[in-house]
């Protein structure tokens, strides 16, 4: 039996400057990302479309949710396993592609966590269990391009 999750943000763009978008240069891409009882994200787009790098962009943002998601379902994963984890930091990239028209998309995010486990006899099955998170993944599910992983063991 399937079961639907509905879920609801509010994007408002705060960079009217005076004169709205009167002209590609006259005004901010500032915007906040707003969700009922948590705290809004000061968000932009990428610097290199006229963006504050002080704040988030979308692309930052699909990057961090993958990473995120992933991280959710492998600690579940482990969990169930019998794999102590102790630590993950992970150090995601991606790569989107900008072609002549300005148009883009992703082609391909590396997941690249730093994991420490209670006991590494254990590593080969810890590794084995990115396979299956990614395919629980939520997010990734709703990708059209490869999300790889590189994750690296430490004893912790």
């Amino acid at each position: 039996m399937s079961r639907n999750h509905q879920y609801k943000a509010t994007i408002k763009w705060t960079g009217n400057l005076g004169t709205g978008t009167s002209d590609y240069k006259a005004y901010s891409r500032s915007h906040l990302i707003q969700v009922d009882g948590k705290p809004p994200i000061e968000s932009s787009s990428d610097p290199a479309f006229r963006g504050d790098p002080n704040r988030y962009n979308p692309e930052e943002m699909l990057l961090a949710a993958l990473s995120s998601c992933h991280m959710l379902w492998y600690l579940h994963f482990c969990a169930e396993a019998g794999i102590i984890v102790t630590s993950y930091v992970d150090y995601s990239e991606g790569t989107m592609v900008e072609d002549q028209t300005g148009s883009g998309k992703f082609t391909e995010v590396i997941l690249k966590p730093s994991i420490s486990l209670a006991n590494m006899q254990m590593m080969d099955q810890a590794n084995a269990l990115h396979v299956k998170a990614n395919q629980f993944c939520f997010i990734a599910n709703s990708c059209n391009f490869p999300v790889k992983h590189q994750a690296i063991y430490s004893i912790g």
